[in-house]
């Protein structure tokens, strides 16, 4: 039991915890943090090293992983399109209805297929109107009256 417990086992052990954890709590941290470990558990196969130079050894290259790659992985993972193309098959096009009153400059809400959106317009338009759904920013749904078409 004793040469199953070494630190290398341990380092892995914990890397893959911390990949696990990933999942759980997404953000793109702990992965790099798993690699930290992966590498120390790595060198250990081959190097003996005390605590202290194994602590650094973590710190030093989950850090430097999250410096240098984190930006690039995030790209690859999560290719960003623009907001409109996010919503075009969806809600571009499509009819929603005002719960509250819109007005050029203030944000109303509509309900689109049994959820209520934040919604914007630089038409006036009234509660109970149909609207149609001309684009997004972020969450905000942009409108149009149908009186206006």
């Amino acid at each position: 039991m004793e040469s199953f417990l070494n630190a290398a086992v341990i380092w892995i052990i914990i890397g893959f915890v911390l990949f696990l954890l990933e999942f759980l709590l997404p953000g793109l941290i702990l992965f790099f943090f798993a690699v930290g470990a992966w590498m120390v558990g790595i060198l250990c196969l081959f190097i003996d090293l005390t605590i202290n130079e194994q602590l650094i050894i973590f710190l030093i290259s989950s850090i430097a992983t999250i410096l240098l790659l984190r930006k690039w992985f995030s790209k690859i993972l999560w290719k960003r399109r623009h907001s409109t193309e996010l919503l075009e098959d969806e809600f571009l096009g499509k009819t929603a209805k005002a719960l509250t009153a819109i007005l050029p400059g203030e944000n109303g809400k509509v309900d689109f297929k049994g959820t209520t959106w934040q919604a914007a317009s630089d038409d006036t338009i009234e509660k109970g109107e149909n609207v149609i759904i001309i684009g997004n920013e972020s969450i905000l749904l942009l409108v149009k009256s149908t009186k206006h078409l």
